[in-house]
């Protein structure tokens, strides 16, 4: 999304034994992405697997092996899909990541995702200024009250 380079599509000419279709100083980054990984988990349950039936909003990038109607079942990983944006800026990205979520929808009885911690994550002054770690979940989800599950 940065380099409008298919970075998938490459390592696998290269493993193929084919050349780069182009040079490193070629390649120019423009702009800001973001990914956010939705599961069917529930944050306040201890990312409980939470299975359910899918529907989706548009004008985003949806990277999932599942489409609308499918079943996401409680035997499997609880992925179920990656959601990329890219904007022009870091925090137009970041508002965009959070129109996506918020137009995302997962619906099945008793289905949690974590769409509303994904939410909160980009909505955070720390992530917003850059200032988070890799223990950012884990100090956030201990700061927050606990909420009755479905």
């Amino acid at each position: 999304m940065l380099t409008g380079v298919d970075v998938v599509r490459e390592q696998i000419r290269v493993a193929a034994g084919g050349a780069l279709p182009f040079r490193q100083q070629d390649v120019r980054h423009t702009g800001a992405a973001a990914e956010c990984r939705v599961n069917a988990e529930d944050p306040q349950a201890g990312f409980r697997p939470t299975p359910g039936r899918l529907t989706g909003g548009p004008g985003v990038r949806v990277d999932s092996g599942y489409v609308q109607g499918d079943v996401v079942p409680p035997t499997y990983d609880s992925l179920i899909a990656g959601l990329v944006v890219w904007a022009p800026t870091r925090d137009e990205a970041i508002a965009r990541a959070d129109r996506a979520l918020a137009e995302l929808a997962v619906e099945g009885p008793g289905v949690a995702t974590t769409i509303p911690l994904l939410r909160t994550l980009l909505a955070h002054p720390r992530f917003a200024a850059g200032e988070h770690t890799t223990r950012f979940v884990d100090d956030l989800m201990a700061d927050r009250e606990p909420q009755p599950t479905a």
